[in-house]
């Protein structure tokens, strides 16, 4: 069996904000009904999290869940964890009709830190990344430049941006582009 490494392996750069792979993490798609009580049973079970609410995050003492649409979620853990994490999922969804898989493998994380972190992808995402607009806990699927991307900021003020793994070299190159020092747009 191989050894399962992340996209840059850890690679980061440093301008007017840190921008860094964080490594593997494991990630879970959960669709169904969001408001069943199948699947809050289920979410509350497998991560101690509750089900967010739109375009929010709720934290567990297992993983994290993030809500992607009226009907998906992502369920955000340890790598080593994400196939328990599903296994009781599964077990707890039993007759219920909705769908987890683990994503982990392909997908990429990258972490935006610094004082300079909101301004970083303020540049690049169609997103209200002021103050008032965006708060810890707040997530958004988007765009990063020209592909799909998700992102939530965190409660020390630092941003996770998820990408799918074949676009991790884009998604860092851009956002190591909007960090460079020099870009400032002292907006934010």
């Amino acid at each position: 069996m191989s050894n399962a490494v992340s996209a840059l392996e850890k690679t980061s750069f440093e301008g007017f904000a840190k921008v860094s792979e964080t490594g593997l993490r494991g990630m879970i798609t959960l669709r169904g009904d969001l408001s069943s009580k199948p699947v809050k049973d289920a979410v509350i079970a497998s991560t101690g999290a509750e089900v967010p609410d739109v375009r929010r995050m709720s934290r567990g003492s297992i993983g994290d869940v993030a809500w992607m649409s009226p009907d998906e979620l992502l369920i955000v853990c340890d790598y080593r964890a994400a196939n328990e994490v599903v296994t009781t999922l599964l077990a707890a969804l039993d007759g219920a009709h909705a769908l987890a898989v683990n994503v982990s493998d392909a997908r990429a994380v990258f972490r935006i830190e610094g004082d300079g972190a909101r301004e970083v992808l303020a540049k690049v995402a169609p997103v209200d990344l002021s103050t008032e607009g965006f708060q810890p806990d707040d997530f958004r699927r988007t765009r990063i430049a020209q592909v799909a991307a998700a992102f939530w900021m965190n409660s020390d003020d630092s941003f996770e941006v998820v990408c799918f793994r074949s676009v991790a070299q884009y998604v860092f190159d851009v956002l190591k582009v909007s960090a460079q020092e020099g870009g400032e747009v002292g907006f934010l």
